[in-house]
Formats: structure tokens, sequence, C-alpha cells
């Protein structure tokens, strides 16, 4: 007589029908059996395999226009490319085309060119293959997108070190395939979510460019693009040259001058506060403190988004800072993403992070904080960074004398808070624009998956 337990555990155990056992690894039939509404079938008989090649020898002194695949956005154009600098031949990518990185497809590096792209060719390294007209191509790529799948594909692919998924594999795999019609429907509702994501990211974006122009419109600052001069010769007076570098000389402006206020009065930005302050934990009788490495500080949000636990006896080298200063990454690409912050609700009131922070600190009750953040975030400041840097490339830094030399219109203390306040409840609703645009994006995959899979 069987006992509960052995009932429990057959009740674990997972079957596979010996004619769908082609292969001997576990990984491929964990997933269990796939259920659906629709009829399942093997994917193999609804794919064409794409192999054609332009080779770059029979289109001389012409240039190839190359497509990409990356796991977030699937199908980009990429480059163009003379075809006398091209050594191998590329396959021809056609609308509808779905292309795959065998290597990463595990990962989700798959998409499909659509009509939007205008490039047309794709490395040989890619699995290149289009649908028979039962199965609509953008129907089989969202698919490809929802979790399920996912897991479906990384199952599927061999190798120990590269996991590999080759076309012969693909075909092995099964779909749920709803009739033609079925399928365009399922679609239909998808992009109803995707188009009003699409619809809260644009105004998001109209918004944060209205917070620049807001932002200099009150502080009477008029911004000159210096990228739009003419081609004719420019020079420089010898007394305005702090440094070499053709960038530097053409592009950018004396700190002290990026912004001169026809209504306010201008002062060092040193008046109010302190670059790079010296702060020392050595008399705090504490031993917990937050932990800031630069992923914890939102380029997108300009905010703390991880507020890590640390010890005082880690934080040698790190950069050192406390409650309610203000941390601007001087390292690229970060200063120009916008990665800045002002700290709050540390643990202790204290904390360390990455040494490619500048810190700011207030040390005048003439100035609000928050209304110099808002100005050291704008896309000007961070573009007038740039042509500020030092050092190498891909290790360039805004220095401190950037910050040291600059000169800010300082309104009294009233309007500072007025315009911080504003800016700061514009910043929150392109927050939650994007935070909605982005759950939307997720919904509309999430009932894309229920709408033809089975739980």
């Amino acid at each position: 007589m069987m006992t509960q337990e052995m009932i429990k555990d057959i009740t674990l155990l997972r079957f596979v029908d010996f004619a769908d056992l082609n292969l001997w690894d576990v990984k491929r039939y964990k997933a269990g059996k796939l259920k659906s509404d629709f009829e399942i079938v093997l994917l193999g008989k609804y794919i064409n395999e794409e192999t054609t090649k332009l080779k770059p020898q029979d289109y001389p002194n012409q240039e190839f226009k190359i497509l990409g695949v990356n796991n977030k956005t699937g199908i980009f154009d990429a480059y163009t490319q003379p075809t006398n600098e091209i050594k191998q031949a590329y396959k021809k990518m056609e609308i509808g085309f779905i292309a795959y990185n065998p290597y990463r497809v595990n990962v989700g590096s798959i998409g499909m060119r659509t009509k939007e792209h205008k490039n047309n060719l794709i490395s040989p390294a890619y699995v290149v293959f289009s649908c028979k007209p039962e199965l609509n191509p953008d129907y089989l790529y969202k698919l490809f997108k929802t979790k399920k799948y996912n897991q479906i594909i990384r199952d599927n692919t061999t190798g120990s070190v590269r996991q590999n998924l080759t076309f012969d594999l693909l075909e092995k795999i099964k779909i749920p395939l709803p009739p033609l019609d079925k399928q365009e429907q399922i679609l239909k509702d998808y992009y109803k979510k995707i188009n009003l994501a699409d619809k809260w990211e644009e105004k998001a974006k109209e918004l944060d460019g209205y917070i620049d122009e807001y932002l200099f419109d009150e502080l009477g600052i008029n911004i000159l693009d210096k990228s739009k001069r003419d081609n004719n010769l420019s020079f420089v007076n010898f007394k305005d040259i702090d440094r070499w570098g053709v960038n530097f000389l053409m592009n950018s402006k004396s700190a002290s001058q990026l912004l001169l206020s026809k209504k306010y009065t201008n002062y060092p930005l040193t008046n109010f506060v302190i670059v790079n302050p010296s702060t020392s934990f050595s008399n705090l009788k504490i031993n917990k403190l937050s932990f800031l490495p630069m992923e914890c500080i939102s380029d997108d949000y300009g905010e703390v988004i991880e507020n890590y636990e640390g010890n005082i006896e880690n934080s040698d080298g790190y950069t050192k800072f406390k409650e309610g200063d203000l941390l601007w990454s001087k390292i690229t690409p970060c200063m120009e993403n916008g990665k800045s912050a002002i700290v709050n609700n540390l643990i202790n009131g204290y904390g360390y992070g990455s040494t490619e922070y500048h810190v700011l600190r207030k040390k005048s009750n003439n100035i609000n904080l928050e209304f110099v953040y808002h100005i050291l975030r704008t896309k000007y400041i961070r573009k007038q960074g740039t042509y500020h840097f030092t050092g190498s490339a891909g290790q360039q830094r805004v220095p401190s004398e950037f910050l040291e030399k600059m000169w800010i219109p300082v309104p009294n203390i009233t309007i500072q808070n007025r315009i911080a306040d504003k800016i700061t409840r514009i910043k929150n609703l392109i927050k939650k624009l994007q935070q909605n645009a982005e759950n939307y994006r997720v919904k509309a995959i999430e009932d894309f998956e229920k709408a033809v899979i089975k739980e």
C-alpha cells in the first residue's frame, strides 16, 4: 500500500514521452510539457533558415549597411562600412527575418528586422531565419521574449562554457500556434499597451526637456550653443586659455562665465558650498554606515536607489561624505548621464563610496543645495563638463577646478526654494511616467504570454 510520502514523491517526478526524447540532457525536459489552448507544433515546420550572403568583392566602391542585435532593443542599425574595408560576406536580412546570436540568445540577444530598419545585412555569425505564411514572425519574436520561452531557449542550448543554439536545435522547439487571425489579435492587444507606454515616455521626455528651459528662464540665463557656430576661423584670447586642447578651446567657456544672469547677481559657487570637504570617521562612536558605490545612484532619476550597509574599517581609500551632501559623478560616462544625488537617510548619518564622486557640502544658509543640484544636473552643465575633461580616453574626469571656479546666479532663498520645489515636482512626475511606461511594457509581454501559454 502506498503511503502519503510515496504519493508525494511520485507527484514530484517529471515524465517525458519517449517520442519526445531526442537528446540525453536533463535540462531539456525539466520544464515539463507546454500547455496551451492552441495547437502545439514543432517550430521547424514553420521556419526556413536564410543563408543568402552578399560578398563585398561583388559590390566594389559601395557600402554595406550592417545590423546588430542586443538583448534590449533587438535588431538595430549598427553602422555602414565601405565594401573595400570588408573581408567577409554578410547575410541578407529582409523585413520580417529574425536573427539571433547563437551564443547569446540565452540572454535575449534576438531581434526581428522591421520596416523602420534602414540597414539590411548582418554578420554571418548570426542565425537568420524566416517564417512561413502560417506563422507571423512578430508573433514568434514576441513569444521568444516571454519568460517561458526565455527558459525554453536556455534549456535547449548545448555546450559547457559557451552555450549554443544552432538552427537544428531551434527547429526542435515546440510552440503554441494560434490561427493567423488570432496571432494578429494577440499582437494587436500587445501593441495597445506598448503604444500607451510610448506616449508616457514621450511625455516624460518633453517634461525632461522643459526643466533646463524653465530653470534658465527663471534665472535669466541665455545659453548659446557654440556647437552651431559657422566654419569660419575662431580666435581665443590668450588670457582666457586655462589649458590646451582644441575641443576645450573651441567649445568651452570659463567656468565663471557659464551661467551669466540678466536677473540676478552671480557669485562663486564656493561662497556657498565646500567642494570635496575633508570628512573623518576617526572620532565617530559608530561602526555601521552607508556604502554607496556608483551603481547606487540612478542616472535616470538622479537619486540614491540602493543604500548598502558598510563598516568604518572598510572605508579607507573611498570618498567619504555625510548626510545632506551632494555627490556629483566626475568620470565619463557617469557624469554625462547625470549620475548625481543629494544623499539622505544615510546609516548613522555618514557614508563612503566611489572615488569618482565630487562631494559638495552646504556651508551657507543663503543657499538651497537642491537648487545647486538642479543647476549642476542640467544637460548644459554636463555638456560643458565634457569640455573640461582631463585624463586619457575611457578614464576622463571633470577636475574639481570646474566646480571651484564656477559662478552661479543666486536669487534670494525664497526664490531658490520655489524653483527647486517646482523642478522636484516635475522630476517626480517624469519618474512616475517612466515607471508607468516600464510597468506597461512588462504587462504587455506578460499578457501576451498568458494569452498563448497555460500555467
